[in-house]
């Protein structure tokens, strides 16, 4: 172990992970040459670990989130003791205050704030604590321009202090799949969770807006969530689409990519993100991407989409119809999409994050 110990919190893995576990999965194997000690309840070949409790991983949801920093505030900040750490580095924006532990985190985005929702412990965590744990930060990674424009307006952290480091993807995961059986009926695909500010219901609106919906599907895959899903599923049977639109609820890694292989396009008309992961790995499967005109998507996918007003119905339906009725439309975007797909890698992303890591080990 370095004389610089860094150590890198994994604690919050989960057993089916999305965007926030990916992430750090797919950036810890890059940052081996600094020696760092991982965190983690699970076992991680050729690393030092220290095993961390599994259950603050494995407990989802409100519960599991107040478990967990109930564990960092004081059982985490024992454990940089203990170890004589010099530096943290969190992929989230979690880590123990008023400690004197030195800390690196990445914020991801600062939904919460921007839809907050009233007693919300997502919000109140986003107002209440996390200003002290960025203000405290050594430095703040974030995975857009958007995202680092919301911390200095919503926060007021210096720009001086954020480094945005753009997401990548799974090259060997996320590819063009060309001997793909096609689907028993053409489908548009959303990937992602059910909260209202992903805008899954202007979507199943824009569907059901479709001059000929009957003709095709709408696949929803993300996993159910007591609070959202019921009321899509709602919308769904009181517009009559219930052939139509399908809730596929979490897609494992390995079949992600097929599905979006085989989608006429992905939709995803969010009103707000931090960086929007499946739009990036639909590019790189060739497939058709429209999304929204805000945030941070626009520097994802360049001109490589059909960017949309999320706050539009309309226009999400006219460009689902573009996708089904101009000839040639889809090729020319997945040819965008392939070649856009080229400028994200996670080694670029993990180079970067390296070198923060070093600048603050030294």
């Amino acid at each position: 172990m370095s004389a610089n110990k860094l150590l890198i919190n994994l604690s919050f893995i989960t057993p089916k992970p999305t965007g926030l576990s990916n992430y750090a999965l797919r950036i810890y194997p890059y940052l081996k040459s600094l020696n760092p000690i991982l965190l983690t309840s699970q076992s991680l070949p050729d690393f030092d670990c220290y095993t961390v409790p599994n259950e603050i991983a494995s407990v989802t949801g409100t519960k599991g989130n107040i478990k967990r920093l109930v564990w960092t505030q004081l059982e985490l900040a024992k454990i940089y003791k203990n170890l004589k750490a010099s530096l943290l580095f969190s992929p989230i924006p979690e880590a123990p205050i008023y400690n004197n532990c030195r800390f690196i985190v990445t914020v991801h985005d600062l939904i919460p704030l921007r839809f907050p929702r009233r007693l919300s412990p997502l919000t109140l965590f986003y107002r209440y604590y996390l200003p002290s744990i960025l203000n405290q930060a050594e430095h703040i990674l974030c995975n857009s321009v958007a995202t680092a424009r919301d911390l200095n307006q919503f926060l007021n952290i210096p720009a001086q202090k954020i480094t945005p480091t753009l997401l990548g993807y799974d090259r060997e995961n996320f590819y063009v799949r060309p001997y793909l059986s096609p689907p028993n009926k053409p489908y548009f695909l959303y990937v992602g969770r059910h909260d209202p500010y992903k805008n899954v219901t202007g979507l199943i609106s824009a569907f059901a807006a479709l001059s000929n919906p009957q003709d095709f599907e709408l696949q929803i895959a993300g996993s159910f969530d007591s609070r959202f899903t019921p009321i899509l599923k709602t919308q769904v049977l009181e517009l009559g689409l219930s052939e139509q639109v399908k809730f596929l609820e979490y897609v494992s890694y390995t079949d992600l990519p097929i599905l979006l292989n085989q989608a006429l396009a992905l939709v995803f008309p969010s009103f707000w993100e931090g960086f929007g992961l499946p739009v990036l790995e639909a590019m790189a499967c060739g497939t058709p991407v429209i999304t929204s005109n805000v945030s941070s998507l626009p520097e994802v996918t360049g001109d490589a989409a059909l960017l949309i007003n999320p706050r539009q119905i309309p226009e999400i339906t006219t460009a689902m119809e573009s996708i089904i009725n101009e000839q040639g439309l889809g090729a020319k975007l997945s040819a965008l999409g392939l070649e856009r797909a080229k400028l994200f890698s996670w080694e670029t992303t993990a180079a970067k994050t390296q070198g923060i890591l070093a600048d603050y080990l030294s």
